[in-house]
């Protein structure tokens, strides 16, 4: 009898096949399922087909059961609309695997800073990266990436700040602030942020640097840094540091040691004795922060301090102060701090800038040129016809004649008040027609002009042109070579009436400062090395 049953309902169903579309769908997702629990009828039809009828009823099921046959085979042809939909009469109809998953980002609104205290607000998701974040400025401002771009943390009250790293999270750091803290994002260059991948011998000295085993031969700074990048062997950066007692405005001289495990001090001089190691501070759930103005802020001994900042730190009175007697010892003793606490990352950040977690990712940034310039060519359209200038020589001499054209006619609009000026006032001109390139900084200090170019890094060749403070006439050139910040006098020379600009006594001649600024970008001349990176102040 259970077998009579299957079969009867089988033969509605093909019969109800036979006539909707969607009736036969549905049969054959279920049947084509294979669904044991779906297809073998349920435990309680079973044992209602085992018990015997009674005589009164099995004529009136007969019946019924035959009506119910002649509506199904009445109904009419219904296409299905969503056949996507279909799936076995014993299951739900809407599965929650034919929808998408829903990734709720959460965004977060940050303001960010420039250095002329303009500012920019972006509604970010909480998942964005500062690199992300400096690439979004950077579209969004038309600028040049050269992978200098970095966003700075700045802590206003303590007059602290330190590079986010281009894998941090941004949300993340900012969760770190306190309610009532007046801290701040910046967003500026700093061409030494990989610079040790570039020149490592200009950050790791070798009286800083001790191996835990024994070496042999001379190692290279190229080599020291390969050791900060692998995970079993590390060299030990030592030396000298003022430490600010804990609690106190007292600062104490003490012999550090830096190692993979933290950074420990000396109790007794310079021994390394494993009795004489005090440990001051890891750098795991820590910051390493620079300090811009240790003097005046935590009275140090001098301006070149960092510091350590636990992540979860209450106060001032959780960081752990230090100074050293010079920028290189201070940028040795930063750099290293950064490599052990990251390793591998900041090489990844150095190698793939674009390797981002946020939405600007590499695929949806379209490059700022998509011409390369090895496929452009020097054209001459001066005749009835135009052709291409394959000599060298001539293509650079019209160049050349094109540049001074084009500042005698930026003489001509930029006069010293803004008015068009005569041509026998070039001298004048050429006096103003300066102030409008990103390099001139016009009336800062000395102090001033240094801190710009310690804030961008102290790589050889970042420089910027200002007045001088001395003499009024004159300018002065001031840039950065061997982490250390020189300045040069750039004199004004009259000769037959016209006046030139010069930086060896008049041996070398300028008819502006555009000239001269490009002149040494080519050629060292007096200079100790070439202009590479200008300092400019941008605004969002």
């Amino acid at each position: 009898m259970t077998t009579s049953l299957q079969d009867g309902q089988s033969a509605a169903g093909r019969a109800a096949a036979r006539d909707s579309p969607l009736a036969a769908q549905v049969c054959s997702a279920a049947q084509g399922r294979g669904d044991a629990r779906d297809l073998a009828p349920a435990p309680w039809l079973h044992a209602r087909a085992l018990l015997p009828p009674p005589d009164g009823t099995r004529g009136c099921a007969a019946d019924r059961r035959k009506k119910k046959d002649l509506n199904v085979l009445e109904m009419p042809s219904i296409p299905n609309p969503f056949p996507e939909l279909c799936c076995s009469p014993f299951t739900s109809v809407l599965s929650a695997g034919l929808f998408p998953k829903a990734t709720s980002r959460k965004k977060q609104v940050i303001k960010v800073h420039s250095e002329d205290e303009t500012s920019r607000a972006l509604e970010v998701p909480s998942d964005i990266t500062a690199r992300d974040v400096c690439q979004l400025l950077i579209l969004k401002n038309h600028y040049i990436d050269d992978h200098s771009w970095t966003l700075f943390e700045h802590l206003l009250l303590t007059g602290l700040e330190r590079i986010i790293e281009d894998h941090e999270l941004v949300v993340e750091v900012l969760s770190n602030w306190g309610v009532e803290e007046e801290n701040k994002l910046y967003f500026r260059k700093n061409y030494a942020k990989y610079e040790f991948f570039k020149n490592p011998m200009y950050f790791f000295p070798e009286h800083m640097v001790s191996f835990a085993t024994e070496t042999n031969g001379e190692i290279s700074p190229t080599q020291i840094l390969q050791m900060f990048l692998s995970s079993s062997t590390y060299p030990e950066i030592h030396g000298f540091l003022h430490a600010k007692e804990q609690g106190k405005k007292s600062w104490k001289k003490i012999y550090f040691f830096l190692r993979r495990s933290g950074l420990y001090f000396s109790t007794k001089g310079t021994s390394k004795e494993p009795r004489h190691l005090q440990f001051f501070s890891e750098f795991g759930n820590s910051d390493i922060y620079v300090s811009l103005a240790g003097k005046k802020k935590h009275g140090a001994p001098s301006n070149y301090g960092f510091c350590f900042k636990p992540n979860k730190a209450r106060g001032p009175r959780d960081l752990r102060m230090l100074c050293a007697e010079e920028e290189q010892s201070r940028m040795c003793w930063v750099t290293a701090i950064r490599l052990l606490k990251y390793g591998m990352q900041l090489y990844q950040n150095y190698m793939h800038p674009y390797q981002g977690r946020g939405g600007c990712s590499s695929q949806s940034i379209s490059p700022m040129r998509s011409i390369s310039e090895n496929s452009l060519v020097a054209m001459d359209f001066s005749g009835q016809t135009s052709r291409v200038i394959e000599n060298p020589t001539e293509a650079l001499s019209v160049a050349v004649e094109e540049g001074l054209a084009w500042r005698k006619k930026g003489c001509l609009r930029l006069g010293t008040h803004g008015s068009p000026t005569a041509s026998s006032h070039g001298s004048a001109t050429n006096m103003a027609i300066h102030r409008s390139q990103p390099w001139f900084h016009h009336r800062i200090s000395r102090d001033e002009a240094q801190r710009l170019i310690m804030q961008q890094g102290l790589v050889d060749g970042v420089f910027l042109v200002r007045d001088s403070q001395s003499n009024p006439k004159t300018f002065v050139l001031s840039m950065s070579h061997a982490q250390k910040i020189k300045h040069f006098q750039i004199i004004p020379v009259e000769d037959d009436g016209e006046m030139f600009h010069t930086l060896d006594d008049g041996h070398t001649r300028f008819t502006d400062l555009i000239q001269l600024v490009e002149f040494y970008q080519l050629n060292k001349g007096v200079l100790p090395c070439k202009l590479k990176h200008y300092c400019a102040r941008i605004t969002l």
